[in-house]
């Protein structure tokens, strides 16, 4: 394994392997990078703040060596080698690389009875000086087991003349000393010749875990019936105080000392494992805080796990039904950190992936079983996580990276028979990995495939949702607290195998003063739960409501200095939207104008930006209006790629508005994937992009038979747009067949747009149509000025026809009070009426 100098032969560089999850129809396939090429003689023992992973081996001649890792250089080296046989416990370097700190157990129990040993300590602890190797110093020689770490609470600190060395005991205390050292003929020193100063940090502990990436040490201790969770910050400047406390309903009863993250004791620790607090503490970049523990069940064929969202303000207790037990099969979850994500793995059984950001809905959170939950190379349960998406096995000393896998993730998306597992896999691909143009193109793909297999849920309203979530929180702090990040209000399915109780806690107390990053977010958080977070949410009831009211008061406000700036806001939109999307456009959406669009853009401009304002009034109003029109403007562009991934998928052309032959089969599926787009934008109010309706329009024209056309016009499925009927009227010749659509068409129009489009359709039933609106308009004109009755003397045409001359002088009379209802159609007048009116007599005559 080593050569004679002592140095590592075998480089334990990160060898890409996966943890095949039984990849036949498997899912997760967590990545998984071996820290070693021969994990049975390297043992992981540590791992530093600054990336450095601590290890040991055994020499030719039984040696016992201590070696580095460097994650970033790729580098191993060598940092000091007892002369014996020992059993390294804990082990930890100072930053500058001078002083190195080491306990180890010298005899077994039955070594020092066997050997006349009793006055000889079990455990020595010492502190090295290696650069270069010289004076030892002893620390610790006693009979309870002690751990070590050093501080590293300066990142890039190169040159410093003062170490801090936490000693981790047995007895339940830790204890913080000081190490001062001096340059002297090349080498470094340890200033102090007598006791090292030292400070008490914690006292009558029974659980404490190291976090040596922000430097903070969390620890239990027990209070009367409950346990009390506490965390101590160490600060740059050398001082460190305890910055949280929180109660957790945890029993500690006849419970045996353990620490996570200060090395491993690969004797002990198995020994003592199945007696000890299965507990970990995991903090997320967003400032998540959850603590995680295993409980023990009295069911065999049960296991129970709890997690602590304490950013949350709740806790909620998982029962899974084991498929098969063992007696000799330990029930211990082992826990792991993957910042959005929660790991709770028993092998063989299940991988429980939590959603910690959003814990609320246990459909966020991805339960695997079977196949789709083995990890190869995790393999038993005494597994700890030191860094986030990092495991250490402690029961043969190897570190993986672990992360997951997005292919795999999709074919578990494609392969998932439940709503929970769609939901959970279509969020995770949303939320957890970065967007990319291939990754939303299988998303958009899946979703036209499975539109009609998601019951509990409509995965084009959660696409475009979890989208807009992701891609807009990372503008300004808070905002993920703000924005919505899912189309459901509650979820009421069940997830196999597991039951979830949720019961209310005590927010953790907080003393901090000026703290920034981690502890600053988590602060958020709690006010967040102070405040009742879930109302925080944006939420489209009110937009909603004030949209269908605005649209019914339509004529009587559209000159009021709101509908303006309304209408000012929905411009903004879309003079966004051209600005992003200057590419030829392979979906033809035209640029129309959409009264009723456009009102609902500008007003959830308005309502955004109003319930933004609210909360985020440090981040200033220039702000917030560019994030409320990326926001409108996203929106609508989810809906495009949308549109454009399913047309390029069914190979539609551009030219899709042509109305003289039917609709392919490609064409028909598209035009279902727009209904169900347009039910999603129903349901979640929101608008569509301009063309939208003349395209769908367009597709219901090529692809319906005429009654079920009509039966989607009259329902609200498809809407007339000025375009789309215009169209329809100018290109389709005057068949019987065509006749009966256009005047379908034409008697459903609003009358405003009927007035536009009408005259587009050169044919005598809709000439006569637009005169019996003409005269009926006239006579309500009449009725509501209460005119006197004209005068039957007053020809305006020579008809000796009396019928008809006294409708003509009375539609004279009105026309000639400036009563004009077609004031931009100078061609439809009195006279107009009369040649109809005569045409009209004539056909219905058999006169030509």
């Amino acid at each position: 394994m080593t050569p004679s100098d002592g140095s590592p032969r075998a480089q334990p560089g990160r060898q890409l392997r996966e943890a095949n999850a039984g990849f036949g129809c498997a899912f997760l396939i967590l990545i998984i990078s071996d820290t070693s090429e021969n994990s049975s003689a390297l043992y992981v023992v540590n791992v530093e703040r600054n990336g450095k992973i601590i290890y040991t081996w055994k020499g030719n001649q039984r040696n016992t060596h201590i070696g580095s890792y460097d994650l970033q250089t790729k580098q191993n080296e060598h940092l000091y080698m007892f002369e014996r046989d020992l059993h390294i416990i804990s082990c930890s370097v100072n930053n500058e690389r001078t002083l190195l700190a080491v306990s180890f157990r010298q005899y077994t129990e039955e070594e020092r009875v066997s050997q006349l040993l009793q006055s000889v300590s079990k455990y020595l602890t010492l502190l090295i000086e290696i650069q270069p190797i010289n004076n030892v110093r002893v620390l610790k020689a006693v009979d309870s087991c002690v751990r070590v770490q050093f501080l590293y609470p300066v990142e890039d600190r190169n040159t410093s003349t003062e170490s801090r060395l936490l000693l981790v005991s047995e007895d339940k205390y830790i204890e913080q000393f000081d190490i001062r050292v001096v340059a002297e003929e090349h080498k470094v020193m340890i200033q102090n010749s007598g006791q090292l100063p030292r400070a008490r940090v914690a006292d009558d502990l029974i659980w404490a875990q190291w976090d040596m990436m922000e430097q903070r040490l969390f620890y239990v201790v027990p209070k009367e019936s409950r346990s009390t969770l506490k965390c101590v910050q160490f600060y740059p400047d050398e001082n460190f105080n305890s910055i949280l406390e929180s109660h957790l309903d945890i029993s500690v009863n006849d419970t045996q000392f353990k620490l996570v993250n200060f090395g491993y004791d690969y004797c002990q620790d198995q020994d003592v494992s199945s007696k000890s607090l299965n507990l970990q503490v995991f903090a997320s970049k967003a400032g998540g805080l959850c603590v995680c523990c295993s409980l023990a069940s009295d069911i065999p064929d049960e296991v129970m796990y709890s997690i602590y969202f304490l950013h949350k303000g709740y806790n909620k207790t998982f029962t899974v039904s084991l498929e098969r037990t063992e007696s000799h099969q330990l029930k211990e979850v082992a826990f792991m950190n993957l910042d959005y994500y929660v790991a709770a793995y028993l092998p063989g059984e299940f991988l429980h992936l939590l959603n910690i950001q959003h814990p609320d809905l246990p459909c966020y959170s991805l339960f695997l079983t079977g196949e789709d939950a083995r990890i190869d190379m995790l393999q038993n349960c005494s597994i700890q996580s030191p860094l986030m998406s990092t495991v250490l096995d402690c029961h043969v000393g190897s570190m993986y990276a672990v992360s997951i896998s997005d292919s795999a993730l999709l074919q578990f998306l494609q392969n998932s028979k439940h709503d929970s597992e769609r939901l959970a896999a279509l969020h995770c691909a949303l939320l957890y990995f970065q967007h990319t143009e291939d990754l939303e193109m299988q998303i958009i793909w899946w979703i036209s495939d499975n539109l009609s297999t998601c019951h509990s849920f409509d995965p084009i309203q959660e696409f475009i949702i979890a989208s807009l979530y992701c891609r807009m929180c990372p503008e300004t702090h808070d905002l993920n607290k703000l924005l919505p990040y899912t189309s459901l209000l509650d979820w009421i399915g069940i997830i196999p195998r597991v039951t979830c109780a949720t019961d209310i806690i005590s927010l953790p107390v907080l003393e901090f003063q000026n703290s920034k990053g981690f502890w600053e977010k988590l602060n958020s958080n709690l006010e967040s739960v102070k405040y009742a977070e879930p109302h925080l949410h944006y939420h489209s009831n009110v937009l909603r409501r004030e949209w269908r009211k605005l649209s019914e008061e339509r004529e009587e406000r559209t000159t009021t200095v709101y509908l303006r700036n309304i209408f000012e806001n929905a411009k903004k939109v879309l003079s966004h939207l051209d600005t992003w999307d200057s590419e030829e456009r392979l979906v033809p959406l035209f640029q129309e104008e959409d009264y009723q669009q456009q009102l609902l853009m500008g007003l959830m401009v308005a309502q955004l930006k109003d319930h933004l304002m609210r909360h985020l009034q440090y981040v200033g109003k220039k702000k917030i209006d560019q994030i409320v029109l990326d926001y409108v403007a996203n929106l609508l562009n989810l809906v495009h790629r949308i549109l454009k991934e399913v047309w390029r998928r069914y190979q539609l052309h551009s030219c899709i508005f042509c109305f003289d032959e039917r609709g392919s089969v490609g064409e028909f599926a598209v035009f279902h994937i727009m209904s169900r787009i347009l039910e999603a934008a129903n349901g979640m109010c929101m608008p569509l992009p301009p063309g939208f309706h003349s395209l769908h329009l367009g597709l219901g024209v090529r692809c319906l038979p005429l009654h079920t056309l009509l039966h989607y016009i009259d329902h609200g499925v498809l809407h007339l747009t000025e375009t789309c009927v215009r169209k329809l009227l100018k290109d389709l010749d005057n068949t019987e067949k065509n006749e009966k659509l256009k005047f379908s068409i034409v008697m459903r129009l609003p009358e405003a747009l009927g007035q536009k489009v009408r005259q587009f359709w050169n044919h005598p039933t809709n000439a006569n149509l637009i005169a019996r609106k003409y005269v009926k308009l006239l006579l309500e004109k009449l009725e509501n000025r209460q005119c006197s009755r004209p005068i039957p003397e007053r020809l305006a045409v020579p008809v000796e026809f009396l019928p008809l001359n006294y409708l003509s002088n009375m539609l004279a009379d009105i026309e000639n009070q400036d009563v004009h209802p077609y004031e931009k159609q100078d061609h439809i007048n009195v006279r107009f009426v009369e040649e109809i009116a005569l045409k009209h007599t004539m056909n219905l005559l058999g006169l030509k």
